[in-house]
């Protein structure tokens, strides 16, 4: 009886210590955070459950950011129909650190941004992502799976691809 007891009991920590928790880090659970559109309609991470998602944090006047901009669309574009192992495709959750909508929406139509969802709250620096997130630098971003676990951060250029192929199914 002792025996059963310890291993239940072992099983039952081993468990708790493999169950995510809330945070930014690989392994956590990304929080969860509702931003409007350009259009104003509301936006949550959570929508996207089910899929791979990128939440990337950019804006207009970033160089940097424009420069990866491009290699975004591309792996967008590659990967937006594929299947994957254990999630329904490749999302991009675009979180905007500008100040004005106009400049916000020109650089989304400049630079061909074409997936969904393209959220911002307009205050900067002082927006609720930065904080919550933790964002001290931007390009930023969080790869999460389809339970909205972080897989990887800060993937740029080609390791955003290499990341997501992992995931594909064979």
């Amino acid at each position: 009886m002792i025996i059963i007891t310890t291993l239940f009991f072992s099983a039952s920590l081993i468990k708790a210590q493999v169950a995510p928790t809330i945070g930014v880090e690989p392994g956590n659970i990304l929080p969860d955070i509702t931003l409007n559109d350009l259009d104003g309609n509301p936006h949550k991470i959570s929508e996207l459950r089910g899929s791979i998602v990128l939440v990337d944090f950019w804006a207009s006047w970033c160089r940097p950011c424009r420069r990866e901009n491009p290699v975004l669309v591309k792996t967008y574009r590659d990967f937006k129909n594929k299947r994957f192992k254990d999630a329904d495709g490749f999302k991009i959750f675009s979180i905007s650190f500008d100040k004005t909508r106009q400049d916000w929406s020109k650089a989304i139509e400049t630079d061909g941004l074409f997936w969904d969802i393209h959220a911002s709250d307009l205050q900067g620096w002082h927006s609720r992502a930065a904080i919550k997130y933790n964002v001290r630098a931007i390009p930023m971003n969080f790869l999460i799976d389809q339970k909205g676990v972080i897989i990887a951060k800060n993937l740029r250029g080609h390791q955003l691809g290499e990341a997501l192929q992992k995931l594909v199914k064979e």
